[in-house]
Formats: structure tokens, sequence, C-alpha cells
């Protein structure tokens, strides 16, 4: 396969002399005429030259402390070593350059030495999965910067890559994608790459004719220029014309190119050569040891400083441990006296039954204290969230302001984190049943991806969903329960990854009769996870340490998703590498039920608006939310009129018509339930809605129990209040006629 080496230290000191121009001393500036130097004497396979200056070069950068030129220099030497040195040694000052690099804001230079490392994986130590990973990485920096030449360079390394393996499938699309670019502005060495690679890919599809044009085509380009290093390539392509010949049979000509090939690659690769590279390299390692040596001679002075200081220290541990071992031996002497005594093992067990009884007291008030706090942070937010629609609502200029827009996501993000505290709360209480609802897996999943769209437009982001088109049209489950899961993943994802992509997939996985399991997986490009916290990170309130920022969130999310997939009787599987990325992978299966299917699509109702007017009585205390809920009623084409408690609500009733009320439930004087009974008492059928921000399951029960009949949750989304109101009046006016 072509060996192609795009991206040469001389164009990395180019564009590395504009980045740093606004530290334009004269050492700099020494250091990176060297840098050049080194980079054209690397061009024309001059290495033992090149070793010299990259050497000088190395040392007068660790001079003036400069992380880039570090780099810069590690990364020039290590590509000597992988032409004419062991690949131990590349490797080893390849890895140095990349931890320099990571020292700095370059993507220029980090760019350039993730596309050598492919590079070096694919030529040296044909392991072309790794290599492509680099080449993966060297691709998002070339696009990060906006180099075509770059990006074009690293198209053409990935797709040799995937030639190597014989995954021409994969490699033909970033071949296609350089053609364009090689074309009109690529050099020689890209020109010559692109002929050699579409050789290969139609010797491969049995496209002889075409496979020896541009083979040709390639040996004809070469021979434009003499350089040693473009001579390297079109060694490569002799190989590779020869394998071609080879394959067809044509043993005559194959010999021929064989033939070019070894007295080229002699020439080239020669031990006169090698020996020169190991000798410079030697002078090299020796600086290394040299600067290891002084290092540690400064650790030692260190640690002989701390050692002093540490003796204080020592002295006080020591003493606090001969009086912990003193206390120790008191308290095992009292617990065998305790032992002895049956009064005392009496007592025990009835301390035991009363911190029993305690714990059960304090679960209790757990729950309670749960549901208050989730109560009284609910209201403030439907205020916050319903005002802040009035806002845009009254003054549509300010519909694109980012301050609201803000303030909203603020609010709702406060009210996911009330919701994931409540949430975590019921599932440890064993009080969620997964419930069977016709629903469109496509749908719910493109609903999860609007709303996560901000998120990935603010850290440059691609959300990407594929769904498996064997899936059925529609499935019976919990589709709030999945839709929790793979919200609380795919925002997970888009929080740790930046400049990359998101990927959610649903695959179907088997079908068992009316079951279809179905495979679900999110899948990031962001910095990954340690495989020392893998373990951790679905416990509660875990939060790993991050080397980049300070990510907000209560840590429960990975919770909920983890005891919500135990409810589905399944669980979920965790691949993850740093600075690679993540996949959350689980299966689920959902009913497929054809006829039960098609009734419920016939019932659905199209057109849920009236064009009656409604007289709507709402009961409510809290002043804001009454001017949130009247202008959501005001919008709907109804009218209606606000009390502050249940005793002036029937004094309302008594004195005008209304069709429907909204009633709050917890209320000064008498709260909703109690005011809800005396009005059915009075003989009045009207409906009644429970308007309340405590969790539904908490007061259901007593809701309709008291005579109301539905319940809504603030807070809401205008058009469930919409649906609810019509439903209810509809159901009454059946009733009565």
């Amino acid at each position: 396969m072509n060996k192609f080496k795009a991206s040469l230290i001389v164009i990395v000191v180019f564009f590395f002399q504009l980045s740093v121009a606004q530290k334009s001393t004269i050492s700099e500036k020494n250091i990176e005429s060297k840098l050049s130097k080194s980079g054209n004497y690397f061009y024309n396979m001059e290495c033992d030259k090149s070793l010299i200056f990259a050497k000088s070069a190395l040392n007068d950068a660790y001079e003036i402390n400069n992380n880039s030129l570090i780099a810069l220099s590690y990364n020039i030497i290590a590509l000597n070593f992988q032409e004419f040195s062991d690949a131990k040694q590349a490797l080893s000052y390849f890895n140095k350059a990349l931890e320099y690099s990571k020292l700095t804001d370059n993507d220029t230079i980090k760019n350039s030495i993730y596309n050598n490392l492919g590079s070096f994986y694919s030529y040296k130590l044909k392991d072309f999965k790794s290599s492509i990973q680099y080449y993966n990485q060297a691709l998002i920096y070339s696009k990060k910067i906006k180099d075509s030449t770059e990006i074009t360079y690293t198209q053409l390394n990935i797709a040799s890559a995937y030639f190597a393996i014989s995954d021409f499938k994969n490699g033909i699309h970033y071949l296609n994608d350089s053609k364009g670019y090689v074309t009109r502005k690529g050099e020689l060495e890209a020109k010559i790459s692109l002929s050699s690679l579409y050789g290969s890919y139609y010797s491969h599809i049995n496209d002889t004719i075409n496979a020896e044009r541009f083979f040709k085509q390639a040996i004809e380009i070469s021979k434009q220029n003499k350089s040693e290093l473009v001579a390297s390539n079109i060694c490569e392509v002799y190989y590779d014309f020869s394998m071609h010949y080879k394959k067809n049979k044509d043993f005559e000509k194959a010999n021929y190119y064989l033939t070019l090939y070894d007295s080229l690659k002699s020439k080239i690769y020669n031990d006169e050569k090698a020996n020169s590279v190991q000798y410079q390299g030697l002078h090299i390692e020796l600086d290394e040891y040299k600067r290891q040596v002084d290092k540690i001679d400064g650790e030692k002075v260190m640690q002989d400083k701390h050692n002093k200081e540490s003796k204080l220290i020592i002295i006080l541990f020591i003493f606090v441990v001969i009086i912990l071992l003193l206390l120790m031996l008191t308290l095992y002497k009292n617990s065998t006296i305790r032992d002895k005594s049956n009064l005392e093992l009496k007592k025990a067990n009835e301390a035991l039954v009363l911190a029993k009884e305690s714990a059960e007291e304090a679960s209790q008030m757990k729950s309670q204290f749960v549901s208050t706090i989730t109560h009284e942070l609910r209201t403030p937010l439907y205020g916050v969230i319903g005002i802040t629609d009035i806002i845009v609502d009254e003054h549509k200029e300010l519909a694109n302001s980012p301050h609201l827009k803000s303030l909203k996501f603020s609010a709702k993000y406060l009210l996911s984190l009330v919701n994931d505290i409540l949430q975590i709360n019921k599932i440890d209480e064993n009080r969620i049943v997964l419930e069977s609802l016709i629903f469109n897996l496509t749908d719910e999943i493109a609903t999860i991806k609007n709303s996560l769209d901000f998120i990935a437009n603010r850290n440059h982001d691609v959300l990407i969903v594929e769904i498996d088109t064997a899936i059925p049209e529609f499935l019976i489950g919990d589709k709030l329960r999945l839709s929790q899961i793979i919200m609380n993943l795919a925002s997970n994802a888009l929080k740790f990854t930046k400049n990359g992509s998101v990927v959610i997939t649903a695959d179907l996985e088997k079908v068992e009769g009316t079951m279809n399991y179905i495979t679900f997986k999110v899948k990031d490009t962001g910095i990954g996870i340690a495989k020392e916290y893998q373990d951790k990170i679905f416990d509660k309130f875990v939060q790993i340490e991050r080397k980049e920022e300070d990510y907000q969130g209560t840590g429960l999310g990975l919770t909920i998703v983890t005891k919500l997939i135990d409810l589905f009787k399944s669980e979920i599987h965790l691949e993850s590498e740093e600075n690679v990325g993540t996949t959350f992978t689980f299966t689920i299966g959902f009913e497929y039920d054809e006829e039960k299917s098609k009734e419920i699509i016939n019932n659905i109702e199209v057109d849920i608006s009236s064009t009656e007017t409604y007289n709507i009585l709402v009961v409510e205390d809290n002043k804001i939310n009454q001017v949130v809920t009247k202008k959501i009623i005001q919008n709907s084409n109804m009218t209606c009129t606000i009390v502050d408690d249940g005793y002036a609500a029937m004094v309302a009733l008594d004195r005008e018509h209304f069709d429907l009320i909204l009633m709050d439930i917890n209320m000064p004087l008498i709260n909703g339930f109690e005011t809800t009974r005396k009005i059915r008492a009075k003989g009045i059928t009207i409906p009644i809605i429970a308007l309340t921000a405590f969790d539904k399951q908490e007061v259901t029960e007593e809701a309709f129990s008291s005579g109301m009949n539905d319940i809504i949750v603030k807070p809401f989304e205008p058009l469930k209040l919409y649906q609810v109101i019509s439903d209810q009046i509809d159901k009454k006016e059946d009733k009565e006629s």
C-alpha cells in the first residue's frame, strides 16, 4: 500500500511561525530556523543532518521552556527514527511530542503529531485499527483549524489505512472526498498518493486497465521531483504495481517492478544512513538522560525539604496512634464486660427495635420532605416559565432574546433537577409501575432530539438519530420511562462532548412472538471515562473529576437510567476510552399488536381546538401563578375568573355559571380537596381539575375520592391544559345529552 507522509515538519513550522508570532524573540526565531532546516534535510532523507538540527532545536526549546517548540522538535526526531532506526524509539519520541503538544493551544501541531502517529502505526506496526483512530483525531484538528490541505492529506492517509486491511468500501469514500482538492491544488506527493491509491482500488475490483493507468500516472508524476522522500513514496508504488501484476499472473512485469522496488529501497534505506541515525540518536538519548538526572536531582532536593517538614507530622501521628490504641483497649474491655451481661443483651435488642422504628419514621419523613420541597420548588418555577412565555408573547421583538432563552432554559434545568430527586426517591421506594401505551419510537426519539438541539448547538456537536426500519411503526410499552432513559444518556453525552458527535441508534435485535427486542446505543466522541471510574458512575451523586471543565448536575442521571432499565428487566453496558468517546448500550423488549395499534390510531383526535368560549373558574392563592394561568386561558379563546381560596370559589359559583374549575390543592383556609367536597355536596357537577405542583401519584387517590375529575401537574405545556379542559367539558356534555 502506498506510503503517504503528509503534513511534514516544514509545513508545520510554517504554520507554527504564524501562531507564535507574538513571541518573536531571537532565541525562538533561531529554534524555528533550525527546525525548518531539519525538516528540509528530512525531506531529502538526509536524516543524520536532520537530527543534528532537531537535537540543537530541542535543547534550545528546553532552555526557554517553550512547549510548542519542544513538541515540534520531538516530532521531527521521531520521524527520523521511524525511517532508519527502531520503532520503539520512534514511538517514545512521538509520545513525548504528543505530551508537550497537549500543554499548548496550538491545534496545528496536534494535527501534525496525530497524523504522524497514524502513519507510524500503519507502516511500522501494521496496526491499522489504531492508525485509523489517530488519523481520525488528526482529522478533527484539521477541520477545527479549517485547513483544506491538512484535511485532504488526512483523508488520503485514512483511505490508505483502510485499503491496507482490504476495507475498500470505507476507504474509497475518503479517497473520493480528497480527489478534487488534490487535482486542483495538491502537492506532488499528494498527487502520487492519489494516483497510487486509485491504482490499488481498481486492482482490487479487477479493473486492470484503470489500475495500470493510475499506477503509471503515479510513476510519471514522481519524475517531476528527485527528492528522496518522493523516492520513498514511489518505492511503495513500485511494490503495489508489482503486486497488481502478480495478482493478474503477469509474472514478468511483476518481477520487473519488484526489482525496481528492491533497488530503490536499498538506495534509500542503506546501512550507512541507518548507522548515522543511530549515532545521532545516541547523542539525543544522552541529552535526555541528562535532563532526567537534573530533574531527579531537583526532586531529591525538594524531597529532602519535604522530609524535614514531615518529621513533626510523623511524631504527632505516632502520638495519636498510641492514644487510639489505648482507647481501643478500653473499648475492648468494656465490650467484654457488656457481652457477659444478659440484661445488657436484652436492652440492646430493645434498642434495635427502637432503631428500626426510628429508621422507618425517618424514611417516612424523608419521603414527606422530598414531596414538600419539590412542591415548593415547582410552584415558583411554574411562575418563572409562564412569565417568560408571557413576555415573549407580549413583546414579539424579544422572541429571540438570548437572555429570555437562558432564563427559560435555567428554569427548566432546575425543574429537571427537582424531578430527578423525586424520581430517584420514587424508584427507591418501589412506587413506579411500568405502563403499557401505544407509541411511535421514531416520533419519541425525534422529540428528544429536538429538545437537545440547544445543548448540541452550544457545544458545536452533531446529534444524529439512526432508527432501524425493521422496527414496527407502533409499539406497546412505557414510552415515558424509555424517553427518560434516552434523554438522560444523550444529554449526558452532549455535556461531555465538544466539537464532536453524539449518535442515538435503535436496532431490532430479535423478535420472539409479539415481543420485539430493540437494542439502543448512545455513542459520543467526547472526553471518555477513565477505567478506574467506570464502575462508579452509576452510583448516586457521583460526578467523576474532569480534566477540562466543571460540569454541573446532581449526579443522579445515570443512577436513574440504571434503575429504570432494571424495571424493564434489562441491563446497561458501558464502553469508554479517554479522549476517544463513550458508548452506552441496552436492550428492551416491547410488544407489537397490529390490531390494537390500528384501533388506537383510528381514535386519535386530530383537532383539539374548539370554537366555543368556555368560562373557567381558577382557584389559586399564588398571585404570580394567577397571572400565568389567566394568560394561558385567555390565549385559548376562553374567559376566566380568579379567586384566592376555596370559600371565595363557592361564593363565585353561587353568582355565576362556569364550564370548568381549575383547583389548586395547597391553599390557606381550606385546601383544594375539602373545597371540592363542599362543591360536590352542593350538587354542582361541573368538571374540577386539580392544578398542583405535587407529584401526581401522591395526590391521585385523594383527588378522585374528593370528586375531582383530572389532575395537571405544574409546570405544564399550555397544549396539555387545553386538551384536558376540552376533554372534560365534552365528557360532561355527553353525559347530559
